[in-house]
């Protein structure tokens, strides 16, 4: 696959739409000469090419330098279809529908937090429930979990769940009004009325970081960040309802595939129609796993804020700086020429990167931009940059959400000895709190890219820019 690609600029690749007869528009690739070898060893660009076969895509498809192979769509890609003659493909969403990240900044530094930080972090550990199908402390009836699934965030706000201004600072202020509950399957729903405020097990995870490094004092301050300051993250979606959802609507999709004359060259790109029926319902559906996976992280913040102020005291305020999806499909205006165009944007392991002074950003960051979070993997660091005016014109909008994947979690977990690992996280200063020591494998820096290399990439392209990078003192895990 290596052979197809033409090089452009210094950090991104065309595959021009000539290249398959199937492909209706080019695609790129945002990356290093090392990455490309490293993403030529998997379907990654063969996946990224099939996309572009997509009835109704738009300008071209892309794919970020965190990119390896997925379902359907590569992890990091990104395509947008048209409102009216596209499709919407739920492999271009994944099965963790609004799997996501939020920073939570807090009042104390890094030398206030050494004495207490396995404290904190038991603390944190036994307040949120982790682990593969683990229930969380609620088990909702599936009247009530329908107001989650179409209020979103509004039901938390309802239920005593957020504090003053939380809304103002998540994506859509996590409720996005076209969710339809009746659109979700009772499946679905039974697997999701007891997994609010849960972690789930995999790359999700709950980290206490410090702010190593501040890039712009200035854009720092906006975003409430200085250097020392105590911050955490939170990487989780929207658990079993979100994965039951897209298995629902991928098998529908399958089976309707004739019903549309539509042509594919990877059936797990499997599709409909935006506006026809079956498309119009699983955007319904996905919404509403999207609001479910904002409440998600409401709730596990909720209860972070209790464990803090239980080791810290109520005067110490835990606050939102920023809670953004990376795997989701969104109604969004873009310009193609000279014309501005609504389009269906599927960001599927990609982060939306706004410039600075669009309207969906919160007012108080609009003159920096719109805060992108990018884990690194577990023992690396992390970084919290801002969305950049390129961004509109390369990447419809969007930016990498993570180091991304170099080993399978099998060969992670088969090459990777556990000791080893904790010993090397022990001896960078890093406590891990977690119910299986084998799944940590699964996660070690050992098994994604760099992300320093994954970062430069997108500032040095300037869909991003650097506000501050953040370092792992503890990591809280299923």
């Amino acid at each position: 696959m290596k052979e197809k690609l033409i090089k452009i600029e210094d950090y991104k690749w065309k595959i021009p739409a000539e290249t398959s007869k199937k492909m209706k528009v080019p695609a790129y690739i945002f990356a290093t000469n090392d990455m490309i070898d490293s993403i030529s060893k998997d379907r990654s660009i063969l996946q990224l090419m099939n996309v572009t076969s997509l009835p109704g895509i738009q300008s071209h498809a892309l794919v970020m330098p965190d990119v390896h192979e997925g379902y359907g769509f590569p992890i990091g890609a990104v395509a947008a279809t048209d409102l009216n003659d596209g499709v919407i493909s739920p492999g271009g969403i994944g099965y963790d529908i609004n799997c996501g990240i939020r920073l939570l900044t807090t009042d104390i530094n890094k030398n206030d937090i050494k004495n207490y930080i396995k404290k904190i972090s038991t603390e944190i550990f036994n307040s949120v429930p982790s682990g593969v199908g683990k229930s969380g402390l609620m088990k909702l009836s599936i009247k009530e979990l329908d107001k989650v699934l179409d209020d979103g965030c509004r039901w938390a706000e309802k239920e005593g769940y957020t504090r003053a201004n939380d809304t103002d600072f998540i994506e859509s202020n996590g409720h996005l009004k076209t969710a339809d509950s009746s659109k979700v399957s009772n499946e679905a729903k039974e697997r999701g009325r007891d997994q609010l405020g849960t972690m789930g097990a995999g790359n999700h995870f709950i980290e206490i970081d410090y702010v190593e490094k501040v890039f712009d004092k200035e854009d720092a301050k906006i975003y409430n960040l200085q250097e020392e300051q105590i911050v955490m993250l939170i990487h989780t979606g929207s658990r079993g309802l979100g994965h039951q959802v897209a298995t629902d609507y991928i098998k529908l999709m399958t089976r309707n595939l004739k019903k549309y004359n539509i042509d594919l060259p990877d059936i797990e790109l499997a599709c409909a129609p935006f506006n026809s029926e079956e498309g119009k319902s699983y955007f319904s559906a996905m919404c509403a796993a999207a609001n479910f996976a904002w409440v998600n992280r409401q709730i596990i913040t909720y209860q972070i804020r209790n464990a803090w102020e239980k080791v810290f005291g109520k005067s110490n305020k835990v606050k939102i700086l920023y809670d953004v999806a990376h795997n989701i499909a969104k109604i969004e205006k873009h310009t193609f020429g000279q014309n501005l165009k609504e389009v269906i944007v599927h960001r599927k392991g990609a982060t939306r990167a706004f410039p600075p002074n669009h309207p969906e950003i919160p007012t108080i960051y609009r003159k920096v931009g719109q805060p992108v979070l990018i884990p690194g993997s577990m023992g690396t660091k992390s970084y919290v940059l801002a969305g950049q005016e390129a961004s509109m014109i390369e990447s419809f909008g969007s930016a990498c959400h993570g180091a991304g994947r170099l080993l399978s979690r099998t060969a992670a977990k088969k090459n990777i000895p556990v000791d080893s690992l904790l010993n090397e996280l022990a001896n960078k200063g890093i406590l891990i709190q977690t119910g299986s020591l084998k799944g940590v494998t699964e996660e070690a820096p050992q098994a994604y890219k760099n992300v320093e290399q994954v970062v430069d990439v997108v500032c040095s392209a300037n869909i991003a820019k650097r506000i501050a990078r953040l370092k792992p003192i503890a990591v809280i895990k299923g």
